[in-house]
């Protein structure tokens, strides 16, 4: 006869953990005693399955370096000064926009919760299983540009690639330098085919056309962001003043 302790070994040398976790709350028990066998084997499979979900999750949330690691949708305030649309955003919030390579643009003044929002929708991406990475523009226009120097530029465009949510928080803070607009346009072009978007900007989108400067690569730039992209224009004062009061 087959021990417990044979299965639960094997189990390890398969690192099935949460399905040695389940067996062994199975023989610690009772009550899945009056379970048949295959509502027993269900269970196993089961736990298996949520504890690799569990660490798949921890993995891209690991690899997004969100600002905010408490973001989360249940957090965000839907006050009416914020033009913040709940139903907005439960309709992002099934990822649907990613499957169909949209972007999310969010703009709107100094703390009224651009950058929260933004990351509050990239941890549910997360949830769903999208690979998702987090920049400020500055940080995002530096790496490309020291992977120029190491000769690791290709490299590092496939690796940005890879991710389907990508969140670029602070356009439209500094001027941008010739060649940091064409690796943005480099960047924008590829999530075109590759993924999906969501930019953060105090500047009206309307603004952002003429500070892209280049008018050719702006024209471009601009079709490429703003065709079928959802648009969210926060509104309302500081964000970080009334939590701080609540």
């Amino acid at each position: 006869m087959i021990s417990v302790d044979t299965i639960l070994q094997q189990a390890t040398t398969l690192n099935l953990g949460g399905l040695k976790e389940s067996l062994l709350l199975q023989t610690q028990d009772p009550n899945y005693g009056s379970l048949s066998f295959e509502e027993r084997l269900y269970h196993l499979f089961e736990s298996e399955i949520n504890q690799r979900e569990n660490k798949k999750v921890k993995r891209l949330l690991q690899a997004a370096s969100f600002k905010d690691k408490t973001a989360s949708l249940e957090q965000i305030e839907y006050l009416p000064k914020r033009n913040l649309d709940k139903s907005v955003i439960i309709s992002l919030s099934n990822g649907n926009f990613i499957n169909l390579k949209q972007n999310v643009l969010i703009t709107g003044a100094t703390g009224v919760g651009k950058s929260f929002t933004m990351q509050c929708l990239g941890k549910r991406a997360i949830d769903l299983g999208y690979p998702t990475k987090y920049y400020r523009l500055s940080n995002l226009l530096e790496e490309i540009r020291t992977s120029r120097i190491a000769g690791t530029y290709t490299k590092t465009l496939a690796k940005i690639s890879k991710f389907k949510l990508l969140l670029i928080d602070d356009f439209g803070v500094t001027p941008l330098k010739p060649d940091e607009i064409n690796d943005l346009f480099e960047i924008i072009e590829d999530r075109t085919f590759s993924g999906s978007m969501i930019i953060t900007a105090q500047l009206p989108i309307k603004d952002w056309h003429a500070y892209l400067g280049n008018e050719t690569i702006a024209d471009a730039m601009m079709d490429r962001l703003i065709h079928t992209a959802h648009k969210l224009e926060l509104k309302g004062g500081s964000m970080r003043e009334y939590l701080a009061k609540k």
